[in-house]
């Protein structure tokens, strides 16, 4: 069983998100215990003091080392640990106003990766960057919708001539939109 612990100043924040859909459902199967921790039980002020402002002036507050070495140290965890932190590496070029976001977004990702989280595995092997490319489009019924039509590749039946036609647009599009990954995958 894998074991996800959350050290976090606002432990509610992931009460719904826990209990639902896949990383829920994955709980209630037992593939996945989650331990979600607040930061404050680990300060030794009547304030529960967990942050202070930065050395150097500027604005912002810091987190303070000792309740996040505590907590941590409390979680009693084996490794691998994985900590995620301001100074990591980034998701994306945008800016959270929290690690709440970040983190529930890597215990998604991995859980649904887990051996039966999914209700079909294969839909995660389909995922983009699953394979190094980003996935193709998909499309369901009906057919055609307000003039834009499914292509006819797809309504063949043709089970080759789709894997083409799906690989062609998974490039296509990592060509496009990400061409960043569409350089690695070359090489």
């Amino acid at each position: 069983m894998l074991r996800i612990n959350v050290v976090t100043l606002f432990p509610e924040w992931f009460a719904a998100p826990l209990s639902s859909s896949i990383l829920g459902r994955a709980a209630k199967a037992g593939l996945v215990q989650y331990r979600v921790v607040q930061l404050r039980d680990y300060t030794h002020d009547k304030h529960q003091t967990v942050d202070d402002a930065p050395y150097g002036g500027g604005a912002g507050m810091v987190l303070k080392p000792e309740p996040s070495f505590e907590a941590v140290e409390d979680l009693n965890a084996k490794p691998p640990i994985v900590l995620l932190s301001a100074r990591g590496r980034p998701f994306s070029d945008f800016v959270l106003s929290g690690g709440e976001p970040a983190a529930l977004c890597v215990v998604d990702a991995v859980v649904r990766l887990l051996p039966r989280a999914l209700g079909d595995h294969e839909s995660a092997s389909s995922d983009s960057h699953y394979d190094g490319l980003l996935a193709p489009p998909s499309y369901t019924r009906p057919p055609s919708y307000r003039g834009l039509d499914v292509p006819d590749v797809l309504l063949s039946g043709d089970h080759d001539e789709i894997a083409a036609w799906r690989a062609a647009q998974a490039e296509r599009l990592t060509r496009e939109r990400r061409p960043d990954i569409w350089l690695k995958h070359g090489e």
